[in-house]
């Protein structure tokens, strides 16, 4: 028997003890791949500017996805902080973030989607090219030359 699972996206305050928890994780997960000068990573402070906005995603009512964007004035939305806690992975919660996050950006008046992730995530790289996003070249602060850092675009049409 397959069990039943209720989905659910929503804008939330990144300051949730769960969400603070996945945050956590997120953050741990990065510092075992990549040196502290390659995790650009948001902090939660940081997650709960004007700028931003912060997504979560619930099965069963519990947080196990999240994800933002963070706004460049109209020029561009910067994805931010995609994570799927490893006991979800497969049910296309990331997938779904993105979806919502674009949504979003959209909203925004945003026609232009940018992110930074790391070569040693294959999973996250084959979900950005699988949602449309592009290799291009660093942009904002960006050191250019990162050898852990892929930089990508999407054009939202």
């Amino acid at each position: 028997m397959v069990e039943e699972r209720t989905v659910s996206i929503e804008m939330v305050d990144p300051r949730i003890p769960e969400i603070i928890e996945m945050i956590q994780e997120l953050d741990h997960y990065m510092g075992r791949l990549y040196p502290a000068e390659s995790n650009h990573l948001m902090d939660i402070d940081s997650l709960v500017q004007r700028d931003v906005r912060f997504f979560a995603a619930r099965v069963n009512g519990a947080f196990r996805a999240c994800g933002a964007i963070k706004l460049h004035g109209r020029d561009y939305a910067e994805v931010k902080r995609v994570y799927v806690m490893p006991n979800t992975r497969g049910l296309g919660l990331g997938r779904r973030i993105l979806a919502r996050l674009e949504e979003s950006a959209r909203h925004e008046g945003i026609t232009l989607m940018r992110l930074e992730t790391g070569i040693s995530q294959p999973e996250a790289l084959g979900l950005f090219e699988a949602s449309g996003f592009r290799r291009c070249s660093a942009f904002g602060g960006y050191p250019a030359d990162d050898p852990y850092s892929v930089f990508m675009e999407k054009q939202l049409g």
